[in-house]
């Protein structure tokens, strides 16, 4: 099974984040924009929360009364689960499946220095399953041709 390193090699490492002062506006454009899901919230270079298009939506529709200009910090979440290069891409998948949750943070000496989702495991998966129905089917061809 493949590992966190390959993923980001495959899909790059571009981190895109906000500060915890920007206003959920500023916010939902930058998910807009660079057509993502979530953001990391940072403080300098010190990762505080993480907010999604899902957290914001969650949380407008729970208040009821929405304000756009409402801070980032009112609306990320500050606990942040997330991995390392080294870990697995099974490993991702039993933490997000159990944690329920959909983006994580790729940490390396304490700075992020990626982001991977939910498809980018599921597509790491079927890519493994491909590979691994191909061998075996060039391994029974290869036999039933000496048979």
């Amino acid at each position: 099974m493949a590992l966190v390193r390959h993923l980001l090699y495959l899909k790059g490492k571009e981190v895109w984040s906000v500060s915890p002062e920007s206003t959920l506006i500023e916010a939902l454009k930058a998910l807009a924009q660079h057509e993502i899901g979530v953001l990391i919230v940072q403080e300098g270079q010190k990762m505080v929360g993480i907010i999604s298009e899902r957290d914001i939506v969650r949380k407008m529709a729970k208040s009821g009364n929405p304000d756009l200009n409402a801070t980032v910090k009112d609306y990320m979440t500050s606990n942040v689960f997330f991995v390392s290069p080294s870990n697995s891409v099974e490993e991702c998948m039993k933490l997000m499946t159990t944690k329920h949750i959909r983006h994580l943070p790729v940490m390396e000496q304490q700075k992020v220095i990626g982001v991977i989702s939910i498809n980018d495991l599921v597509r790491e998966i079927i890519a493994d399953q491909d590979s691994t129905i191909k061998s075996l089917e060039n391994y029974i061809v290869g036999q039933a041709s000496q048979g």
